[in-house]
């Protein structure tokens, strides 16, 4: 990734304090999938719109996540089953700036996200009493969850210098559960943030000029899809067919 790292240096830096600004706790959320060098390309040319979150002089940030769900993955068949006004329940390490958060993740039937966390010491698998309390505050579901699935990532964070928007672009992403492992090095997952949605993001008129279109994705739902075959998929097919595609090198 030296040719990525080389575009990113072009781009001005921002500090995890300045990003206070645009955190976008409550937003809308446009994805995209894409393949390295088509982010690459898009990259080159957007060095003046946006400023690029430089973490211990780091422009690619590490994550890991692990996700929770019920026994029976409720919250993994309500999204294959398009269900609106789901969550989302995940405990995420900020590796460069040492932070570890349990988040709680909302999307509402009018396809707006709401996140809430709280601080934790460190990433357990298990759910302490606090952290339990904490999601049922959240939720109101009354439900029991359990580790599903570990996550992990590369993140290049940028800010818009001109409106409020925030582009997260994750790549080098890494799945595991059950002692089986998926490792992607040509897939990416670029999502555009924002207050309210608007097609003038320089980022989504590049995608656009590129006929990359939106894609409605969720990492969890992939994760599981492919490591759990006896999890029902058919939703998700033509999504992990691209993915492939692209991890392949071939045209999305």
């Amino acid at each position: 990734m030296s040719q990525l790292s080389e575009i990113l240096s072009a781009f001005p830096p921002i500090s995890l304090k300045e990003m206070d600004g645009v955190a976008l706790m409550n937003r809308t959320d446009t994805k995209f999938m894409l393949s390295l060098t088509e982010l690459e390309e898009i990259l080159s040319l957007l060095s003046d719109k946006y400023r690029v979150l430089e973490i211990n002089g780091l422009r690619k940030n590490s994550y890991e996540t692990l996700y929770y769900d019920t026994t029976d993955f409720l919250f993994y068949r309500r999204h294959h089953s398009g269900k609106k006004n789901r969550y989302k329940i995940r405990k995420r390490k900020y590796v460069e700036s040492n932070l570890t958060f349990l988040e709680v993740k909302f999307k509402t039937n009018k396809d707006r996200t709401e996140k809430d966390r709280v601080k934790l010491p460190l990433v357990s698998e298990d759910l302490l009493e606090n952290e339990k309390a904490f999601i049922e505050d959240e939720t109101h579901l009354g439900l029991e969850f359990e580790p599903k699935l570990w996550n992990n990532f590369q993140r290049i964070t940028l800010v818009n210098n001109e409106m409020p928007e925030r582009l997260t672009i994750d790549l080098g992403l890494g799945f595991s559960a059950n002692g089986k492992e998926i490792k992607l090095n040509n897939f990416v997952i670029a999502e555009v943030k924002q207050e309210r949605r608007n097609r003038y993001s320089p980022f989504m008129i590049e995608l656009k000029k590129r006929m990359i279109r939106e894609d409605s994705i969720s990492k969890y739902c992939l994760g599981v899809a492919m490591l759990f075959p006896e999890m029902k998929s058919n939703s998700f097919k033509s999504k992990i067919f691209k993915l492939r595609k692209i991890e392949n090198g071939m045209v999305a």
